[in-house]
């Protein structure tokens, strides 16, 4: 699978209506990209059927699931999701599967219980669905932030699809996952050099994420204290999960990722506003010759 170094993931590449995905995935590719991610999320379309959609609306791009949710379909399904695109677009697609986060787990009418056994049980069977499949197989990633269901990823996958982080956390990723995995994290980005723009935008972005256990947890092992969640996120917070500034100063962060370990990073352009796939467009080639595509 040859995907380059840097993608994009975009909330609306998924969601917008299918010609607006398709011109939008044709000219990422174009601009150089080498992945579009589709998410699944409350108001989002169904992440496969997306996918199909811009596979074939493209020559090139890798499109992986950024993150297809083990409680909306049960493992065979998964299984013969992949492998359908696995096979009609030979190496062009990544499977990302996820536990998903309680309070959305909970929406759907299922107990997250225990997300570390669930996910175990859930590859495994996964796994036994795919010996009565056609013999086509993506490569399989993991929603992954703490340790334990970063090892699952390295023992049970094919490596990780890490959200909401910064360049220390893929480095500690990496250590974990050793270097046969994958590690393809997300970075979200905005084009804006005015700090205080930028930060309102960084802020705007992250308020859900403050309200998830799963990344407040993660954010604590990294140094991050609830001071920095106080208010819509602190300076320090925002900067961190948030690369803003010129062209160079993001593409510096992006580096930073791929020089702690990773293989891809998956940029994530911000607008001031709701989520803009035609702002985001114009972000994307304004980054593309500092990151050398």
């Amino acid at each position: 699978m040859d995907a380059g170094h840097v993608g994009v993931w975009h909330p609306m590449i998924g969601r917008a209506p299918a010609e607006q995905g398709r011109r939008a995935a044709a000219r990422i590719e174009e601009l150089g990209y080498g992945s579009v991610w589709v998410n699944e999320g409350p108001g989002s379309k169904e992440p496969f059927a997306s996918a199909a959609i811009l596979l074939a609306a493209t020559r090139r791009v890798v499109v992986g699931t950024g993150i297809a949710s083990l409680w909306a379909r049960d493992a065979t399904a998964m299984a013969a999701g992949a492998a359908t695109l696995a096979e009609a677009f030979p190496g062009r697609f990544l499977l990302g599967v996820g536990v998903s986060h309680g309070p959305l787990v909970a929406g759907r009418g299922h107990d997250y219980g225990r997300p570390l056994a669930t996910m175990r049980s859930y590859l495994e069977a996964m796994d036994d669905a795919r010996k009565g499949l056609i013999d086509a197989q993506a490569p399989r990633l993991l929603a992954a932030l703490r340790p334990k269901m970063l090892e699952l990823s390295r023992d049970q996958a094919d490596g990780a699809h890490t959200y909401f982080v910064p360049p220390e956390h893929t480095a500690r990723a990496r250590e974990i996952l050793g270097h046969d995995r994958l590690l393809v994290p997300e970075q979200a980005v905005v084009v804006e050099t005015d700090p205080a723009r930028a930060r309102a935008v960084a802020r705007d972005h992250m308020k859900i994420y403050l309200t998830l256990p799963n990344y407040l947890n993660n954010l604590r092992t990294l140094g991050f204290t609830d001071a920095d969640f106080a208010d819509g996120g602190s300076d320090r917070l925002a900067d961190a999960i948030v690369a803003w500034g010129d062209p160079e100063t993001i593409a510096r962060r992006v580096r930073a990722h791929l020089g702690a370990g990773a293989d891809h990073v998956a940029l994530q352009p911000l607008s001031a506003a709701l989520p803009d796939l035609a702002d985001a467009l114009t972000q994307l080639a304004d980054l593309a010759p500092a990151l050398g595509l």
